[in-house]
C-alpha cells in the first residue's frame, strides 16, 4: 500500500470518528464529558490519597522500628533473650523478628525464614555508622527491617512483617475505588440531569423553529430570561423580522405591480379591440386610427418602462462591488441628451464640473435620467430646466406646481403617488429607484422647493474632483 493510500485511510478514519461523534446527542456528549470529568477528578484523588496513607503508615512504622531498635541496642536485656532464645511474644515483641549480626555477616539464629542480609546491615555492624532502613522480601513475605549499632562489630536488627499494612492498604484500595465508581456513576447520573434540564430551552427553541419551517408563520418566538439561550431567541426573531419584512415588501411589490400594471393593459385592449372592430366594420378614419396607433404606442412604451423599473426595484440583493471610476459630468450629460429629446418644447440651463465617484455608469445615468424626466413632466411649455453639478451635488430645478411640503418626505418611496400626478402618466417608481441608487453608492437625494417656486432635486453622491490615480 502507497504512503498516499495509507493517508487517504488514516484520513477517512478521522473523518468517520467525527462524523460519529457529533451524530451523538448534545445531551449524551454532555453527560459524557462530564463523567469523564469526574472519573478522572476521583481517579486523581484517590490516588493521591492511597499514596499519601502509604507514605504515612510507612514512615510511622520506621519512626517506630527505629526508637524500639535503638532502646534495645542500649542494654544487655535483648543480647540475652536473643542467645537463649527466649519467645519473643513473652517480651511483648511477637510482631518483630530480632536478631544480631557481626560485620563477617554471621547472625544469631531466630523463628522463621532466613534474611539475606545485604551491604546494608553489613555496613552498619562495622562502621558502627547511621542505622539502616529497608523492605527485604523473603517468599512471599515483606519485611520493613532497621539495623542500629549494638557495639563492637555487631549491629541490632529488627524486621516487621508488612502483611498487616498491606492488608489496610488493600482495603483502604478497595472501599477507594467503590466509592469512586460510585462517585462516577453519580456524576453521570447528575450530568443527565443537568443536560435534560438545561438543554431544555434549546429543545422547546427548536420545537418552534421547526413549527416556523413547516408552517411559514413568522410570529416572535417566546423569550425567557437573560442568558445565551434568550439571546440566541432575540437573534432568530431578528431575522424573522426581517424575513418578515422581505416577504411584506415583495408582496407589497406584486400587488402594487398588479395594480400599476392593470391600467395600461385595459387601455392597450380597448383600443386594440377598438382597432379590430374598425377592421371589420369597413375601415377606420386615418387621423383617428393613427390617434388610436399613437396612444397604443405611449401606453406600450409606458409598460415597458414600468416593467424596467420593477425588474430595478426587484434587486434587493447587495450590489456587486464596483470599482469603475466614473465621471459624473459625462454621465449627466448622456441623461440630458435623452431627456432634450422628451421635452422639445423645454430649455435647459447645464453647468457641471468634473466630479469622479466610484460606481456603475448604467445606474447613476438611470438615476438622473428619473431625475430630468420628472423635471420634464412637470415644467409647463417653454419653461427651464436648471441642472447644476457642484462637488458632487447634482441640483435639477424645474418650473412646474412643485411638491407639497408633507409629500417631500414620501415620493422617494415605492408606487406613491400624490393627489395631483394620478392623472398623469408614470408609476410612481423612477424617484423611489434615484433613492436606491443614491444608497447603494453611499449617496442621498431629498426634495425641496425651487427658488422659482418649481421643484428642486439634490442628489449627493460622494467622490473626488480629480481622477483617483
Amino acid at each position: 500500500m502507497s504512503s498516499a493510500t495509507v493517508r487517504e485511510a488514516l484520513g477517512s478514519s478521522s473523518w468517520e470518528e467525527r462524523r460519529w461523534h457529533y451524530r451523538r446527542s448534545l445531551a449524551s456528549r454532555v453527560v459524557l464529558l462530564t463523567t469523564i470529568a469526574v472519573g478522572l477528578a476521583v481517579a486523581f484523588v484517590a490516588l493521591g490519597a492511597f499514596l499519601t496513607v502509604r507514605m504515612s503508615l510507612q514512615s510511622s512504622l520506621d519512626s517506630s522500628l527505629l526508637e524500639r531498635a535503638q532502646k534495645a541496642a542500649g542494654g544487655t536485656t535483648m543480647a540475652s533473650i536473643t542467645n537463649e532464645q527466649v519467645p519473643l511474644w513473652a517480651v511483648g515483641a511477637a510482631d518483630v523478628r530480632i536478631f544480631y549480626i557481626d560485620s563477617h555477616g554471621n547472625h544469631t539464629t531466630d523463628t522463621g525464614p532466613k534474611f539475606q542480609i545485604g551491604n546494608p546491615e553489613l555496613t552498619v555492624a562495622s562502621r558502627q555508622g547511621e542505622p539502616s532502613i529497608r523492605t527485604i522480601s523473603t517468599g512471599s513475605i515483606d519485611y520493613r527491617v532497621v539495623t542500629v549499632p549494638a557495639g563492637g562489630d555487631t549491629a541490632l536488627v529488627l524486621a516487621q512483617n508488612l502483611a498487616p499494612q498491606e492488608r489496610v492498604l488493600r482495603k483502604m484500595g478497595a472501599v477507594m475505588l467503590l466509592f469512586g465508581l460510585a462517585g462516577v456513576i453519580g456524576a453521570a447520573a447528575a450530568g443527565w440531569a443537568v443536560a435534560r434540564n438545561g438543554l431544555r430551552p434549546v429543545r422547546r427553541l427548536t420545537d418552534n423553529v421547526e413549527v416556523i419551517a413547516r408552517t411559514e408563520d413568522l410570529t416572535p418566538l417566546p423569550v425567557e430570561g437573560g442568558d445565551e439561550i434568550a439571546r440566541l431567541a432575540t437573534s432568530f426573531n431578528a431575522m424573522l423580522a426581517a424575513l418578515s419584512a422581505s416577504r411584506d415588501r415583495q408582496r407589497r411589490l406584486v400587488a402594487d405591480a398588479g395594480h400599476e400594471l392593470r391600467t395600461p393593459l385595459t387601455s392597450l385592449r380597448t383600443n386594440l379591440d377598438l382597432l379590430l372592430q374598425a377592421d371589420e366594420s369597413g375601415g377606420l378614419d386615418p387621423a383617428l386610427r393613427a390617434e388610436l396607433l399613437d396612444d397604443v404606442g405611449a401606453q406600450i412604451e409606458e409598460m415597458s418602462t414600468l416593467v424596467g423599473d420593477l425588474v430595478e426595484l426587484a434587486r434587493d440583493e447587495p450590489a456587486q462591488p464596483v470599482v469603475e471610476q466614473v465621471d459624473l459630468a459625462e454621465v449627466v450629460d448622456r441623461a440630458i441628451a435623452r431627456a432634450r429629446r422628451r421635452g422639445t418644447t423645454l430649455t435647459f440651463e447645464v453647468d457641471t464640473e468634473p466630479w469622479w465617484v466610484t460606481g456603475e455608469s448604467r445606474s447613476l445615468e438611470r438615476a438622473i435620467t428619473n431625475l430630468l424626466d420628472n423635471a420634464v413632466k412637470w415644467s409647463p411649455r417653454g419653461g427651464t430646466v436648471s441642472v447644476r453639478l457642484n462637488h458632487g451635488q447634482l441640483t435639477v430645478d424645474d418650473q412646474g406646481p412643485g411638491i407639497a411640503e408633507a409629500d417631500r418626505g414620501q415620493v422617494f418611496d415605492r408606487f406613491y403617488r400624490s393627489e395631483e400626478s394620478r392623472s398623469m402618466p408614470g408609476s410612481g417608481l423612477g424617484l423611489s429607484i434615484v433613492r436606491q441608487v443614491a444608497e447603494r453608492h453611499s449617496g442621498a437625494v431629498r426634495a425641496d422647493e425651487a427658488p422659482g417656486g418649481g421643484t428642486r432635486m439634490l442628489l449627493q453622491l460622494p467622490g473626488h474632483a480629480l481622477v483617483a490615480g
